[in-house]
């Protein structure tokens, strides 16, 4: 079997560990493999697959041999993925520094393989909550063209990275001692004011924008618009950050231009690689994070006609964020280019 030179950028972070996690699990054909990192980071050991790795510095001469460099996000990609093209590598970036350049495929393997043939060099994993969303677009699309989707998400602070899993896990064990708690996180870690997620809510992922949309919602308008290969396709979203570990839940209510059943939905969703339909009211089955942690699929449920338009179905929506919402959608991405002879 041909093997691949693989560099993880951020191997210490949430996702980097994830691609570890993920590439043992997989059995993805790595040769040498490169832990990359900030200068924080290097020197510290990580032992994986029987084998001690020394975590590097990411610097422009890190990617000469390499034939995939797995970005897990951040202001990396920005710095070293120009580098990584220069020297060979084909870039999978979790970020969104290149995600809605139209010289750069966004890519999810179930509902646009097709994009990533037109990669220069680089090839980008769309936003975690994107992802989840159009895994249970898709199938129905290719029933009836969608005219307007209209998404509220209730988001892990996995997506937050590590540092917003160790604040909530901070918050509960004080509260439980009866103690008071000092945000420094969320919603936003580089903003000013913070807020507790612990016993909470919070109505903000990301900086507000012009349009007193945040940055998240935004993203995922215009992310799925691209994805989906349709400018004219209406999504409004409301993002919120709830105090679970992992995991993303979203509410997805979807308008047709023709009328499409609950079974017809179903079925379609049931046939779709990648999804698995959880919905039995009868019995109290339906798609939970707490059951879609470390996951693979994106779950679906609640089917139902909605009765206030013409051609409308309300679905609910989970997924694990730092699993087919970051590392493992770009490691299939990587396994797609290997299969089809792309690298």
């Amino acid at each position: 079997m041909k093997r691949y030179n693989t560099a993880i950028v951020g191997a210490t972070g949430a996702v980097g560990q994830e691609f570890l996690r993920l590439i043992e699990e997989r059995g993805f054909p790595f040769g040498e493999l490169k832990l990359l990192a900030s200068s924080r980071s290097a020197g510290k050991k990580i032992s994986f697959m029987g084998r001690e790795y020394t975590v590097e510095e990411t610097t422009e001469h890190s990617f000469d041999g390499v034939q995939f460099a797995l970005f897990a996000g951040g202001a990396a990609s920005k710095l070293f993925a120009p580098a990584a093209v220069k020297a060979g590598a084909v870039v999978i970036d979790n970020s969104s520094n290149f995600r809605m350049d139209p010289n750069v495929p966004l890519v999810v393997p179930e509902v646009n393989p097709q994009a990533i043939a037109r990669h220069k060099g680089i090839i980008a994993n769309p936003n975690c909550s994107t992802i989840i969303m159009v895994m249970a677009l898709k199938p129905l699309y290719n029933i009836s063209p969608i005219k307007r989707v209209v998404v509220s998400t209730y988001q892990a602070v996995s997506g937050a990275g590590r540092e917003g899993m160790d604040e909530l896990k901070t918050q509960l064990e004080a509260l439980a001692r009866g103690e008071e708690v000092t945000p420094k996180v969320l919603p936003v870690a580089k903003l000013d004011k913070h807020y507790q997620i612990a016993s909470n809510l919070l109505p903000q992922i990301d900086i507000f924008m012009d349009n007193r949309y945040t940055k998240e919602e935004m993203k995922m308008v215009d992310e799925t618009r691209k994805i989906m290969e349709d400018d004219a396709l209406k999504v409004t979203a409301t993002t919120i950050r709830v105090p679970v570990y992992r995991s993303h839940a979203e509410s997805v209510n979807v308008e047709f231009a023709d009328d499409v059943s609950v079974d017809d939905a179903r079925a379609a969703l049931e046939k779709f690689p990648g999804v698995i339909v959880r919905d039995n009211p009868a019995e109290m089955i339906y798609p939970q994070p707490l059951e879609t942690s470390g996951k693979d699929a994106v779950e679906v449920g609640r089917i139902r006609k909605d009765f206030s338009i013409d051609h409308g179905l309300n679905l609910w929506v989970c997924g694990d964020q730092i699993r087919k919402g970051a590392a493992l959608n770009a490691l299939q991405i990587a396994e797609y280019m290997i299969a089809n002879e792309m690298v």
